[in-house]
């Protein structure tokens, strides 16, 4: 059974899902800690059903899968209680283990596997400057300088690395988590002035990676058009966020 193309909000009913076991994605088209259990589930091609939430107006049957109100939130019907898991990178963790499918998307090696998990966590000052510009009608003057500082590491650490890849030479879930704020940045071409791309020099092979990434099936099966995101942020930047805009064409 098909759900409506649209974001549940406060007052509407809860969806009808049919009781066959499936796995439930509790998400929102345009949030990127949703992308990343979006992105698994497509990499390793896990039958779900998705399930679209407002996060300005909360459905109030929502608290039962996800306390916070946050997504994403993962719905295991299959299982005794019918739990729900939530926090993109413990959702990620989890689907990777019970579902093996080709092979773990995690490092088998505890360090690798460490070292990773902290350079996802390194984006945070990334996400941190850039969020105002993507968000607000005046971000501070310095966020893009302070977002571009954060995103050198990034770039020194792809350098460094030497494969394609952050994973190495096939996508792996380090680049899973981090890819869905690279595939917003371009939206800033259409939502300031001037129009914001990241350097070329700069940021060589970051961007060779991104355009790398930009390839694969999961990530097409999961990504928005950056024109769609910038008709987002407007949205945002008016504090009238619309996250149906996701089902409108351009």
């Amino acid at each position: 059974m098909a759900l409506p193309q649209k974001h549940f909000k406060r007052g509407s009913p809860k969806p009808e899902l049919p009781e066959d076991g499936v796995l439930r994605y509790y998400t929102m088209r345009f949030c990127p800690y949703s992308q990343r259990v979006g992105l698994v589930l497509a990499a390793k091609k896990i039958p779900h059903h998705t399930v679209y939430i407002d996060l300005n107006e909360k459905p109030e049957w929502y608290s039962d899968y996800s306390p916070l109100g946050k997504v994403p939130a993962i719905q295991l019907p299959h299982l005794p209680g019918q739990p729900a898991l939530v926090e993109s990178l413990v959702i990620a963790e989890y689907l990777d283990e019970q579902y093996p499918g080709d092979g773990s998307l995690f490092p088998k090696d505890p360090l690798q596997k460490a070292l990773d998990r902290i350079l996802i966590e390194r984006l945070a000052p990334a996400v941190s400057a850039i969020y105002p510009v993507f968000f607000t009608k005046d971000p501070p003057g310095d966020a893009i300088k302070n977002f571009e500082t954060a995103l050198d590491v990034f770039e020194q650490e792809i350098t460094k690395r030497g494969t394609p890849y952050f994973g190495g030479d096939k996508i792996a879930i380090v680049d899973y988590m981090i890819w869905p704020w690279f595939e917003r940045f371009p939206a800033l071409q259409y939502t300031l002035e001037p129009k914001y791309e990241l350097d070329a020099k700069r940021y060589a092979n970051l961007l060779k990676w991104r355009n790398l990434v930009a390839e694969d099936e999961a990530v097409k099966a999961t990504a928005l058009d950056a024109r769609i995101h910038a008709k987002f942020m407007r949205t945002r930047h008016e504090a009238k966020p619309n996250y149906d805009v996701a089902f409108e064409p351009l």
